[in-house]
């Protein structure tokens, strides 16, 4: 397996020196991945790239070339190459699974190690979060727009790279799609291998029927032809609806269905679902593709659409926005005592929230569905009977929650550089996201204008947060 473990912006090394020369390889550090605006306008975030983040840490160690290469630099002393190259991780690191539900300026990992150590690891961490929770975010609001249909990832010759796109398959199918036409990733992690044919089978026969009579012939069990090379209407089904009456009905075959890449998909699914029912194949599905989103998927069952499924790729492997997530000091700890830090800045909303934190989730005792988050001081305590959350950018705004059960997001996944989170396969992943996403109000989930998710500070972070700010203002006065 090649070592990632140099997948470390320059600064960081540079850093590391510093508090090399100042003495401070002992000193703990607690440092949050975060992120501050849901992407695509959105209601929601779905979280991914734990999996890799755990692959690295577990590899993670200089080889002799990386030593020498940073040696070459002229940039770092021998002492500090020297402590380098026998770094290990030895840290804690919590977090949310993969597919969990999250939101803006929530811990959503959180480092606590030997400063140097939880330096470096930042951007690798910060690749893998917000890559991965890029893919599952649009993978999900495919499948949420959907609506039950299934949802098929295309996105392999989209994606921005050969590992990308192992990764956009992977978080698809954690989101809810049922598989994937990349043939590697489908084998890598046994996922649903999906796919039949192209334009260039049916433009390099004499014919559009001999085309489809000799996949049919080629591919038995696999029957589902795409018709809207020449005219869908009066060439495409025509000619798929007569290779199933003259080969595959008489073979005792399965005639799959249809799919449609070109035109309006809406009329045309209409008058498929009416052609291939008249002929009998009420079977037969229909699957639609062509650069469809959220938009125009809910379009299309607006239209009362006839499909079956979809098949996205542009939209999932080259969503085009940003996660955005940062990795923030959050607070130092020397001789047992923790000292909450604090980033301040002009921008509000780049002010972080200081100290050792957690995250918990309220959820309705009756319905099941999550009221919202509230982020606390590590040793604070969440009552069992009553609990107000206050909006920490306008304390005036309260909302006090009753009939509730609680759980805290993040979960322990390495304790002293020890792993001790037991990884979930990709179909655990898959059902856990199902499950947590089931957990959120409609309203939240809404293609566009969803609603805002409450995401609180406790009373007591909220003070400790201000007084931080008034401490910081008092420093420049002077």
């Amino acid at each position: 397996m090649e070592n990632l473990t140099m997948i470390i912006d320059f600064y960081e090394f540079t850093m590391g020196q510093t508090y090399f020369d100042k003495g401070e390889i002992d000193k703990i550090a607690y440092f949050d991945v975060f992120f501050r605006k849901n992407p695509f306008n959105g209601g929601y975030t779905i979280s991914g790239g734990l999996d890799n983040i755990i692959s690295y840490i577990q590899n993670f160690h200089l080889s002799k070339e990386d030593i020498l290469y940073l040696k070459n630099t002229n940039s770092f002393s021998d002492e500090y190459l020297e402590y380098l190259q026998n770094l290990r991780f030895t840290g804690d690191i919590y977090a949310v699974p993969d597919g969990t539900v999250i939101f803006p300026n929530e811990p959503i990992i959180t480092v606590k190690a030997p400063i140097i150590e939880a330096q470096l690891i930042e951007t690798t961490l910060l690749l893998y979060f917000n890559s991965n929770s890029l893919y599952t975010t649009a993978s999900k609001r495919i499948v949420n727009a959907a609506e039950g249909k299934k949802v098929m990832e295309f996105g392999a010759r989209r994606a921005r790279g050969d590992i990308s796109s192992l990764e956009v398959a992977k978080c698809a199918f954690i989101s809810g799609c049922i598989g994937t036409s990349n043939t590697l990733a489908a084998m890598k992690y046994q996922i649903p291998a999906l796919g039949t044919m192209a334009h260039s089978l049916v433009c390099d026969s004499d014919n559009e029927y001999q085309a489809f009579l000799d996949f049919a012939k080629s591919n038995p069990n696999n029957c589902m032809f795409l018709v809207d090379t020449y005219d869908t209407l009066k060439s495409g089904i025509p000619n798929a609806i007569k290779v199933a009456n003259e080969y595959l009905k008489p073979n005792n075959l399965e005639f799959k269905g249809i799919r449609i890449d070109s035109g309006d998909l809406a009329y045309l699914s209409k008058e498929a679902r009416k052609m291939l029912d008249e002929a009998g194949y009420f079977d037969a599905k229909i699957c639609l593709s062509n650069s469809l989103n959220e938009r125009k998927i809910k379009n299309l069952i607006e239209e009362r659409a006839c499909f079956d499924s979809i098949g996205v790729g542009d939209n999932i492997a080259a969503a085009n926005d940003i996660v955005g997530g940062v990795y923030k000091l959050s607070a130092t700890e020397e001789d047992g005592i923790i000292t909450p830090k604090i980033k301040i800045s002009d921008s509000k909303i780049k002010t972080t929230n200081p100290h050792y934190k957690k995250v918990y989730r309220f959820y309705d005792q009756n319905t099941g569905f999550a009221l919202g988050d509230v982020i606390t001081i590590y040793d604070e305590e969440i009552p069992e009977d009553l609990y107000t959350l206050i909006n920490p950018t306008d304390e005036y705004r309260q909302k006090t929650l009753k009939n509730y059960y609680v759980r805290e997001l993040q979960v322990p996944i390495f304790i002293n550089g020890k792993l001790v989170y037991r990884a979930p396969s990709i179909f655990e992943s898959q059902k856990y996201c199902e499950k947590e996403f089931a957990t959120m109000y409609p309203e939240i989930k809404r293609t566009s204008n969803p609603h805002v998710y409450y995401v609180d500070l406790s009373k007591r972070l909220l003070e400790l947060k201000k007084d931080l700010i008034q401490e910081s203002i008092r420093k420049r006065i002077r």
